[in-house]
């Protein structure tokens, strides 16, 4: 009994284990959403995440390249190539985990053909998400490029324009708070859902499954193999996310592993 009593009283004064702590910048839909799920597996894996939630998509990789936070979860890999190269910065993809489709929207009109001469259209303001949006409205039939496959491709690359489209760039979590004010916008999955909006149902024309624009956890070359890092990308690419994913956003939201 008193070997006992001696081994537990020197258990109690062990210092507690010490989780890994890990600071992740994501925007709140659905990016926020799927890291609170995986939170509980993370604890029990010895990994005490920190989601900090941005609306904007520049300042989360600012703060990853500084140092200030650890790692971003929010962005698809054309526009990390373009921050990269805008920035000066040398991000990495550390996993792709799920694809947003990009959706057209209006509150105005319950199809594209619908669409009088001269509506206005409004599209983000950043070359890799305008570019997108672009390439879903030649999908579309409304307009078409120079390069019908340049994924970075501007207003100035639109070869054809019929309807006589009017254009507006703006920044990208805008576009739901103007939706009621132009005839057609397109706007990015995680701010139609944090709208409200459902993309399988109110979008009129929508990207498919095959989208290459998956959204990546993205680190720095100095912790892109860490072990918290590591056991963070494990999670997001889990059986579980998956079967998260597609019960909880029911195919806006599609699983890219």
């Amino acid at each position: 009994m008193k070997r006992l009593i001696l081994l537990l009283a020197a258990l109690a004064a062990m210092p507690a284990f010490a989780a890994e702590k890990l600071v992740v910048a994501a925007t709140a839909v659905p990016h926020a959403e799927i890291l609170e799920f995986i939170k509980p597996r993370l604890a029990a894996e010895g990994v005490d995440i920190s989601i900090k939630v941005f609306t904007d998509y520049v300042q989360p990789n600012v703060q990853v390249a500084e140092k200030r936070i650890d790692v971003s979860y929010f962005e698809t890999g054309p526009y990390l190539d373009e921050f990269n190269k805008g920035r000066g910065t040398n991000l990495v993809r550390v996993a792709g985990v799920h694809i947003e489709p990009l959706g057209a929207y209006s509150t105005k009109f319950k199809t594209l053909a619908e669409l009088p001469d001269g509506a206005s259209v409004a599209i983000p303001n950043e070359a890799s998400n305008g570019g997108r949006a672009l390439l879903l409205l030649q999908k579309a039939g409304l307009i078409t490029l120079k390069d019908p496959a340049n994924p970075v491709s501007s207003l100035r690359d639109i070869a054809t324009n019929p309807k006589h489209l009017k254009f507006r760039e703006l920044e990208g979590a805008m576009l739901p708070r103007v939706l009621n004010q132009v005839d057609l916008a397109v706007i990015n999955t995680n701010y139609a859902l944090d709208a409200r909006l459902d993309p399988t149902r109110d979008a009129l024309a929508i990207e498919d499954g095959k989208s290459p624009y998956v959204n990546f956890l993205v680190g720095r070359p100095d912790n892109r193999d860490a072990p918290a890092v590591k056991k963070l990308a494990a999670a997001l690419t889990s059986p579980e996310v998956k079967e998260f994913i597609a019960k909880k956003y029911k195919g806006a939201v599609i699983p890219a592993f």
